[in-house]
């Protein structure tokens, strides 16, 4: 067994909560637009942007080379001025790895979790929140990001003492530390 290990949870709204939000349709309310031709599934999350320089920009990223489980993380990046999200346009599943803050300055590298969307779930990572790059389980996958554009400092990258593997869980744990 590694050192370091982080076992893959289920995506869930409640589990994901500390770090964003969980982009999905399944539970949650709806109403009718467009003389009842659609269903609105209304502000799933809020884009967050905290300066007068920057806007939400709408992109899509084309990931190129997929991850195999188990894998091995050796940084975390965050966002100090917005917020970021990551909706796979194709029903792919991703993983999400984010940290909860030690200090103002870097993550807990005790306090790291690993989620798998199921290909139906996006993701918001709140302004400021640890995280590691998309990570994707298929090649040539596209991703709409949502995301603040604009001047300044808006991302901080942090090194592990020593990297961190991401492995397959045995059973269904709830959130739990490492």
């Amino acid at each position: 067994m590694p050192e370091q290990a982080i076992m893959i949870q289920p995506l869930t709204r409640e589990n994901f909560a500390p770090f964003g939000d969980v982009i999905e349709t399944q539970g949650r309310d709806q109403f009718a637009i467009n003389q009842g031709l659609t269903q609105r599934f209304h502000a799933l999350s809020l884009p967050q942007v905290s300066d007068e320089n920057g806007a939400v920009g709408v992109s899509i990223f084309h990931n190129l080379t997929a991850i195999r489980v188990p894998f091995q993380i050796e940084m975390l990046e965050r966002h100090p001025l917005g917020s970021q999200s990551f909706v796979p346009l194709a029903g792919q599943k991703f993983m999400v790895v984010v940290a909860l803050p030690l200090n103002d300055e870097q993550p807990n590298e005790q306090q790291i979790f690993a989620f798998l969307s199921n290909g139906q779930q996006g993701v918001t990572y709140h302004q400021g929140v640890w995280h590691h790059p998309l990570i994707t389980l298929e090649a040539e996958s596209d991703f709409l990001v949502i995301d603040r554009i604009g001047d300044g400092h808006n991302c901080d990258v942090y090194k592990f003492s020593q990297p961190v593997w991401i492995l397959e869980a045995q059973t269904q744990p709830e959130l739990l530390p490492l």
